[in-house]
């Protein structure tokens, strides 16, 4: 398999566009999961699609060493490389080495303006121009609504896609109206996308619930898989 077969395939190019199929530059999406579920698969897998077709992409991680998210991508890129027999899987490789980024902040240190000034560093020395931000760790719980309506803004005036992680908490039973569960049931409406991980009835399986998207890619209920041995996502 050639890398463009590996990006006609995956089935998380639907939020790559609207629901006519044009492109979207600016998302903001949500994944939410309980612990130990493949949120951080998941949004790995997110940045590839997007270094695949062609973007450079941030990867923020909050509260975790650059070492452990590296080797999300090194297991990711490895389990993708053996279930498609991709025909130079090292090529793939050097794409994602040379267009992804990991910058990683303590919990405390995370905020808006301290990730624009290191961002737009980048950008005015022409070192690096992500398309796309995955932010993985963020603190719902003790962050308030205008942290995250300040990467709202930030998304819309550096023309971005950004995806969040969310951890879900099993015994937290608040949800908005539309069915977001805490921590996020009170800032949902900042998100374009957002999508649940959730256990099928077998215990066993996992599915992608999206439980809201306002571009129209994707009818919220439809449902994506997740692979339980290795989180990578398939069509369900």
């Amino acid at each position: 398999m050639q890398k463009e077969d590996l990006i006609e395939n995956n089935p998380l190019r639907v939020f790559a566009q609207d629901g006519t199929g044009k492109k979207i530059n600016q998302r903001m999406g949500l994944v939410m999961a309980r612990a130990g579920l493949g949120k951080t698969a998941i949004l790995v897998q997110i940045a590839l699609d997007n270094i695949l077709r062609g973007h450079q992409v941030l990867h923020v991680s909050v509260g975790a060493s650059l070492d452990k998210t590296r080797v999300w991508y090194d297991d990711i890129l490895n389990d993708i490389a053996a279930g498609a027999k991709l025909d130079d899987p090292e090529e793939i490789r050097t794409e994602v080495m040379r267009n992804r980024l990991i910058m990683t902040f303590k919990e405390a240190g995370f905020t808006r303006p301290k990730l624009e000034e290191r961002l737009n560093d980048l950008i005015y020395q022409n070192v690096f121009r992500p398309a796309c931000v995955v932010i993985d760790g963020f603190d719902f719980n003790g962050a308030g609504r205008q942290s995250v309506a300040d990467i709202r803004e930030m998304m819309e005036v550096m023309d971005l896609q950004v995806w969040f992680s969310a951890l879900v908490h099993r015994d937290d039973e608040r949800v908005s109206a539309a069915g977001v569960p805490a921590p996020c049931h009170e800032v949902d409406d900042l998100f374009d996308t957002v999508v649940l991980v959730q256990p099928e009835d077998d215990g066993r399986n996992f599915s992608l619930n999206v439980l809201k998207d306002a571009t129209g890619c994707v009818k919220p209920g439809k449902a994506l898989a997740l692979d339980p041995s290795t989180y990578l996502v398939k069509k369900a």
